[in-house]
């Protein structure tokens, strides 16, 4: 199928999701400061969760309008 080799063109308004799941995780993996961060890890959890199923949502229709 060249999953990766295949072109696709993204919005700004579609790459919001995939911005938001990478920050998300980013935010949980590089906490330096734990104890601060520890209340709201649940939340970043979930909202990570969201934002890559609607960012591998888009990136499937994508794939499938250019096939």
């Amino acid at each position: 199928m060249n999953f990766f080799t295949r072109k696709t063109t993204w919005s700004n308004l579609e790459l919001i999701y995939l911005k938001l799941a990478i920050a998300s995780i980013y935010i949980l993996i590089g906490a330096i400061f734990w104890r601060e961060v520890k209340t709201y890890a649940g939340i970043l959890g979930i909202l990570f969760g969201i934002t890559v199923m609607i960012s591998m949502y888009l990136w499937i229709k994508k794939m499938k309008e250019n096939m």
